[in-house]
């Protein structure tokens, strides 16, 4: 058995739990606070909750990214040292998440208020009034967006990846 490759795997199973039950309870947090602050919308509105699910789900689709870069960076590493392993491993854990976490907010955030912009209605209005319609085309919108730019984040990851340089031919 490589002890290595064991601690990475306990070490990414309790990471992804416990990270994402947080991002989760942030992000619900943020976006209650949004629509309380900005739009005056209730936590009894089930319209509302539809767009929070929304962005909850790009936000762990997107975050669910992180995963192959950080296997492929600790792939690359040598280290037998089993703490400093796993203090490399959270630490740039933690910063590929940070990145995927903000790109689903800001694209989910983003995509809503332009597609709100480009509509003679007001969305969040109607999802205030508790227009599940509303909120589920705008929900499918944040969902395709995220599914449509995840691989974009995913090569930004990528390209902070820290590949060994390959000997010039």
């Amino acid at each position: 058995m490589n002890f290595n490759t064991a601690l990475i795997g306990l070490i990414e199973i309790v990471s992804a739990i416990s990270i994402g039950v947080f991002i989760l309870l942030l992000t619900y947090k943020i976006l209650k606070w949004i629509g309380r602050r900005y739009y005056d919308i209730q936590h009894k509105n089930l319209a509302y909750s539809i767009f929070m699910a929304a962005m909850m789900f790009s936000v762990g689709y997107m975050v669910s990214g992180v995963i192959a870069p950080l296997i492929s960076s600790f792939r690359l590493l040598n280290i037998d040292n089993a703490f400093l392993l796993t203090v490399t491993f959270i630490g740039r854990g933690a910063l590929y998440v940070g990145i995927s976490y903000v790109s689903a907010l800001l694209i989910g955030l983003l995509s809503t208020t332009l597609y709100t912009r480009m509509t003679p209605i007001d969305e969040f209005a109607e999802i205030k009034n508790n227009n599940v319609g509303v909120a589920l085309i705008v929900a499918s919108i944040i969902i395709t967006l995220t599914l449509l730019s995840k691989d974009g984040v995913a090569l930004i990851l990528e390209s902070i990846t820290p590949y060994p340089d390959l000997p010039p031919r």
